[in-house]
């Protein structure tokens, strides 16, 4: 037998070894799904930070404009502040504000005597520790609410300072009429 003197074909340096590869497409439905995987949470985002600033603002602007606003706060802020607001209050009103350093509850509310009584010894004091005269709120805190203690009213304070990581309360009591004094409240907790 004489040997196979068939050759192999020689193969270019350059010729691919085995089929062509597939190129990749996208299609139109790829290409939707890509791009609302970018714009929802970038939308999504922007709206946030809209609401957010539009709260805050609308927030302030009822600050600025009343001072305070009218009725309770919610029983979380209460909580947190630390502030137990009889029952049957009238002429009630609070702002929160926070800042970096501080973060303050301002209340006021109308109540009897024993509800003036009640709210004393849920911090553990009662009317002996308000001394007359003695007005607790600065006059910045009261400007920021625009409370006025002016001269020839029965007012009464007390300082209760924090311990440990509650707040520290600043009360202030019109005893004008003592069956139905005006409570006013800042609660503060500052951040070291």
């Amino acid at each position: 037998m004489t040997p196979d003197t068939r050759t192999e074909p020689q193969r270019s340096a350059a010729a691919p070894l085995g089929p062509a590869p597939e190129r990749h497409r996208t299609g139109p439905i790829q290409i939707v799904i890509i791009v609302l995987l970018i714009l929802i949470p970038v939308c999504y985002g922007a709206v946030a930070a809209v609401q957010s600033y539009d709260n805050d603002g609308d927030k302030h602007a009822k600050a600025q404009t009343s001072g305070i606003i009218h009725g309770l706060p919610s029983r979380m802020q209460r909580d947190l502040y630390k502030v137990p607001v009889p029952y049957n209050v009238s002429d009630a009103g609070f702002l929160e504000a926070n800042s970096w350093q501080v973060s303050s509850l301002y209340v006021q509310f109308t109540t009897s005597g024993g509800g003036l009584d009640t709210f004393l010894a849920q911090y553990g004091t009662s009317r002996a520790a308000l001394l007359d005269g003695r007005i607790t709120v600065t006059a910045a805190e009261a400007h920021r609410v625009g409370w006025t203690f002016p001269a020839g009213h029965h007012w009464a304070g007390a300082d209760l300072k924090a311990k440990g990581s509650t707040p520290s309360h600043r009360i202030v009591v019109d005893l004008d009429n003592p069956d139905r004094p005006s409570v006013y409240v800042v609660a503060s907790t500052v951040f070291k």
